[in-house]
């Protein structure tokens, strides 16, 4: 009989030095429209309930990652929003079914404020180990994928700053 293999576990963090967690936190709240951040993120929608509140299910689709036969397949996911903390700046939310392999799959994002003007992103996830993966490989596209979402949510605050800046 094969022992079950433990859950993969892990977070990654990145710094943004232009961007406050009180500026940042808006943007990621906003959970049916993450395809507005993530990199190869096309598709991003509500499919139940309110943006935001606990229970609500968004779709996304997009990015693409190689199946066993090498051919790019989109890649989509349903996903239930568990929990949202507006003190702590944190949202909680599992796969509820995807393409992708993901079983028993839970993640938080998380806004840390940075001291000064800048604030760090955690994103911690959880999964059943996924066949055909390794963790290292996982866990370098998360970094990718955060990064990415990063850059562009510092440089929409930074950008909307100058905006207002203008107009005084």
């Amino acid at each position: 009989m094969e022992c079950p293999q433990p859950k993969w576990e892990a977070k990654v963090s990145t710094k943004l030095a232009k961007a406050s967690a009180d500026q940042i936190w808006p943007l990621c709240k906003d959970f049916f429209n993450l395809h507005k951040w993530f990199p190869g993120l096309s598709v991003c929608h509500g499919i139940h309930g309110s943006n935001g509140k606990p229970g609500c299910i968004r779709y996304c689709a997009g990015f693409s990652l190689p199946s066993e036969g090498g051919e790019k397949i989109v890649s989509w996911s349903k996903e239930r929003l568990i929990a949202i903390d507006h003190d702590e700046k944190s949202i909680t939310y599992g796969i509820v079914e995807c393409n992708i392999g993901f079983e028993s799959y839970v993640s938080t994002l998380k806004i840390v404020p940075g001291g000064g003007d800048g604030c760090v992103m955690e994103w911690y996830f959880a999964v059943d180990p996924v066949e055909g993966w390794k963790l290292e490989d996982l866990v370098k596209k998360y970094e990718e994928g955060l990064q990415g979402m990063a850059k562009k949510m510092e440089e929409d605050v930074v950008g909307k700053i100058k905006v207002e800046q203008k107009q005084v």
